[in-house]
């Protein structure tokens, strides 16, 4: 489903449950490091997700890396790469590109369910929700409050490791249209992907079954000129690594 989504040049992998091959991966050292201790649960997801990103890599001809979150929480990847990671309810994702290509990544999924009250009130803003209404007259049973959040966890992910900043859910604008696509207005005037902003920050929507997906990927064009040059992101918070 999440390759459906992702531009063309991103390579993806998925799985729904932690019983098949993506799961049988043996981790590195420094990543079953992270999930010492942790519930079985976690640790399985932990291993399913990396499992897929080491599959979306050798597509792109990359060998196995140990994929260990940074003092935030975000994947490091390996050198020429950006990518992301999500887990939700029965379904996990990675997705990977060459930096020549593009310059940042963010997927997220999440199950297609209307999102509690009160998670509704600090992530949709009063712009947002008049949007909404504008913009989806009839929803169609489709949870638009948790599709919004979908859209901004994607965002986070793509901005997060060039800032190394801790963003709130507020901090993102997101107008979802009804064709599948959205805008995303980051919160970090000065960064390479400042105002005026360019064509690139529109992002992807899919509802899928029972999921619901997103995908924000910037082409490296959108960097100034050199930025790129042997230039890490940085350590920044991923909510689903």
């Amino acid at each position: 489903m999440i390759a459906e989504v992702v531009p063309a040049g991103v390579r993806a992998r998925e799985a729904f449950d932690d019983d098949g091959p993506d799961s049988s991966i043996t981790l590195f050292a420094t990543e079953q490091a992270v999930v010492e201790g942790v519930l079985d649960e976690r640790r399985k997801e932990f291993t399913t997700v990396r499992g897929c990103a080491r599959a979306a890599l050798a597509a792109l001809g990359v060998a196995p890396a140990p994929l260990v979150p940074g003092p935030l929480g975000a994947p490091g990847w390996p050198a020429g790469v950006v990518g992301s990671m999500t887990h939700c309810r029965n379904y996990r994702a990675a997705a990977v590109a060459p930096t020549k290509d593009f310059a940042a990544l963010g997927i997220d999924a999440e199950p297609r369910e209307p999102l509690p009250r009160f998670m509704a009130e600090r992530i949709v803003t009063d712009v947002e929700a008049g949007w909404l209404r504008q913009d989806f007259p009839s929803a169609a049973g489709l949870p638009l409050d948790r599709l919004l959040f979908c859209a901004k966890e994607a965002s986070y992910k793509a901005f997060s490791p060039w800032t190394g900043t801790r963003f709130g859910f507020r901090d993102f604008t997101v107008r979802l249209r009804p064709d599948g696509t959205f805008r995303t207005t980051p919160p970090t005037p000065g960064t390479p992907f400042s105002s005026p902003y360019p064509a690139g920050l529109t992002g992807r929507w899919a509802a899928r079954s029972s999921l619901l997906l997103s995908v924000v990927a910037f082409s490296a064009s959108y960097a100034p000129n050199g930025y790129l040059d042997g230039l890490a992101p940085k350590a920044g918070k991923n909510w689903d690594n």
